[in-house]
């Protein structure tokens, strides 16, 4: 093997930079050209490809996003353009492909894959709900995000006796709102594995603003069928229903673009290595990940369709701490 290339696909999370850096710099070392592709797999389909020395990704690894770029690309999908891609990997001499990305960029390696060109992926999502991976890269970012905005919002809160509802991102995943719920003190959690009705969001409140607490805090991820937008219109139309008045604050993709933790680059880093490595190796149609604090593989086959689950003991220990 002398020539692979990396690509970045779907949603940015904060690290990918550092992924890529790792990928070309290590490829280097073990004697390869390495590639970026650019506008993920849009970048296949138009032979977008870009050598990467050692200095092309050198002061990358505290940047938020991509500097390859991501999009969408509905050509993809198709048989026709995954053949067209790999046309393009191959008339550039491009012997395998990384892609850094979560489940719906998985699920486009995989079909690679079927088709018989070697892939390796790199676990990153800022929901952590990928399979193959205790963590995923963009996440410790995405929770320290919202947690800087959660005691932000509670030192109003206090100062007002009032209560917020945080809206954080995760469509199908709570595990940020879980994670930050928790570390921010919430006294309600509404996530899409443990749905709340309002009326049991208003019953938590009210039993907080029954205790003399000065503020109630509820964090609600965005997948949760009772989502902030939906809550607030209940409680409008139910004024005084928890004692406190309320607001709502929607952080959206203010968590997508901060620059990495140290946790996150560490972990791309580990993990962009570790792609390489199984390159290098022989392996392929694998996803790259962390266990128990060491680098693993897992079959494409095993995580494509999979929702890795939530720990639910974490729901029970937000509901402990909230009393």
């Amino acid at each position: 093997m002398k020539r692979i290339a990396v690509l970045t696909s779907g949603g940015d999370a904060p690290g990918m930079n550092a992924a890529i850096r790792a990928v070309v710099r290590t490829g280097i070392d073990a004697g390869l050209e390495v590639y970026g592709v650019h506008n993920g797999y849009a970048g296949l389909i138009t032979s977008d490809f870009a050598y990467l020395a050692r200095r092309d990704v050198g002061n990358i690894m505290q940047q938020g996003g991509t500097f390859l770029g991501s999009a969408r690309c509905l050509e993809f999908m198709t048989v026709e353009g995954r053949q067209q891609a790999i046309t393009n990997l191959n008339s550039q001499h491009i012997e395998a492909l990384v892609v850094i990305g979560g489940n719906g960029s998985q699920t486009g390696s995989h079909a690679l894959a079927q088709m018989g060109y070697p892939v390796v992926g790199i676990a990153s999502t800022i929901d952590n709900d990928l399979e193959g991976s205790d963590v995923t890269i963009g996440v410790d970012t995405a929770i320290n995000v919202a947690l800087e905005a959660i005691d932000r919002l509670k030192v109003t809160a206090s100062s007002h006796r009032r209560a917020f509802l945080v809206e954080v991102m995760g469509r199908k995943c709570g595990y940020v709102a879980l994670m930050a719920g928790i570390a921010g003190g919430a006294e309600v959690v509404v996530i899409p594995e443990r749905e709340l009705t309002p009326e049991e969001v208003a019953q938590q409140l009210r039993a907080t603003y029954d205790r003399g607490k000065n503020h109630g805090l509820v964090v609600v991820a965005e997948g949760a069928v009772n989502n902030a937008q939906k809550l607030i219109e209940h409680f409008e139309a139910n004024p005084g229903a928890t004692g406190f008045s309320l607001r709502a604050t929607i952080l959206g993709h203010v968590q997508r673009g901060a620059q990495p933790s140290a946790s996150d680059r560490m972990l791309a880093t580990r993990l962009g290595e570790g792609a390489v490595r199984a390159l290098v190796d022989g392996q392929a149609a694998v996803l790259v990940g962390i266990r128990n604090n060491h680098i693993v593989t897992t079959p494409l086959a095993d995580i494509v369709g999979r929702q890795k689950p939530l720990d639910m003991h974490l729901f029970e220990i937000a509901q402990i701490m909230a009393q």
